[in-house]
């Protein structure tokens, strides 16, 4: 009968190596406390024996620390993987988490945090990406835990913006230095309500606390009132997501209004929006920007990286994720954070 080799422990590997537990633990929980000579040594010598490093839950358990940070993002994960300006997010969180030795958890909003696998209760602190399905999501995490929201604000809890409302004002006054004659406005998610299409009178719009782009829609209507126009006259169509399949066809039923209906500017509350208007009208034979000028928000490489090159405002998503990072982390102050844009000058818009 044969017996499974011992388990080695933390100790076991210690002894071997010739150097303390502490420094053992700080390979794999603390890295920047060693010398990356030190590190590799111990952790080589780790994996030959086959020691995969600290128990996290046994940690937990001592110490009351599990070095573990959920991320809670308002959509799937597969979405927020694939979407440029969250997955930059993450990237920004997760170098600082790695510095630091903490492990990062994704978890969705669209799935109860009861179903995820043993995992919220564990976490030492959250950082919450965007406007929840529902708050309930919220009020099951430990509320003892420190939280940082990104992107929208939580009660009581410190926030991580980008200047919204002034970037959609800065970028809409540079379009209509140029006067357009039939202006329009597309928003992501702004009705309280599913709309995927052109907003009416019979629709409510969420309030500024909850979504950024009620404040990106404050800064267009403040330029476009200064322009002479009348802010509740402009159309307004509503995205309710951020992929091209679900931008395209009301985009395509805007692109094929009648000449004379057919707006020739375009605010757009993103890129994936600016630039699935620039495909389609593309397809159309409708020139940019001689019949039809477009404006974005994000600054994603894509929009930057091919011709027409968008108009729009670039915000530094991995930036945001470091801020949020070390706040969470108490590497800095927890307090409201505000990041500044810039204006891109592109091609859609000159």
């Amino acid at each position: 009968m044969s017996h499974a080799p011992p388990r080695i422990t933390l100790k076991d590997l210690a002894l071997e190596l010739g150097v303390s537990t502490a420094s053992v633990s700080n390979a794999f929980n603390r890295p920047d406390q060693l010398s990356p000579r030190l590190r590799e040594r111990i952790l080589s010598e780790a994996s030959r024996l086959g020691y995969s490093g600290p128990d996290a839950k046994a940690r937990s358990l001592r110490t009351g620390r599990s070095r573990i940070i959920a991320v809670v993002l308002a959509e799937t994960l597969t979405y927020s993987l694939n979407d440029a300006v969250a997955s930059e997010l993450l990237a920004g969180i997760a170098e600082v988490l790695d510095t630091h030795g903490h492990t990062l958890l994704l978890l969705s909003g669209r799935q109860h945090v009861s179903q995820a696998p043993g995992s919220a209760n564990i976490a030492d602190g959250f950082i919450v990406y965007g406007l929840m399905p529902s708050m309930k999501v919220l009020s099951d995490l430990p509320a003892e835990r420190p939280m940082i929201a990104v992107d929208f604000d939580i009660n009581e809890r410190p926030s991580v913006h980008v200047d919204n409302e002034p970037a959609s004002h800065a970028i809409a006054t540079h379009a209509l230095a140029s006067p357009p004659k039939r202006p329009g406005i597309i928003n992501l998610r702004l009705t309280e309500t599913p709309c995927n299409g052109r907003i009416t009178d019979e629709h409510t719009l969420l309030v500024a606390g909850q979504t950024i782009t009620r404040s990106r829609l404050a800064g267009f209507h403040d330029a476009l009132e200064k322009h002479g126009f009348v802010a509740a006259n402009v159309p307004m169509w509503n995205i309710e997501e951020n992929t091209y399949e679900v931008c395209a066809p009301v985009i395509a039923a805007i692109l094929d209004l009648p000449d004379d209906e057919r707006p020739d500017l375009l605010l757009c509350m993103s890129d994936r929006i600016a630039l699935t208007v620039l495909t389609l009208a593309e397809q159309r034979g409708i020139r940019v920007p001689e019949d039809l000028r477009i404006t974005g928000f994000d600054g994603i490489a894509e929009g930057q990286n091919r011709g027409p090159r968008l108009t729009t405002v670039r915000q530094n998503s991995v930036e945001k994720g470091r801020i949020a990072a070390r706040m969470i982390l108490g590497l800095e102050t927890r307090e409201d954070r505000m990041l500044h844009t810039e204006l891109i000058i592109g091609d859609t818009c000159p």
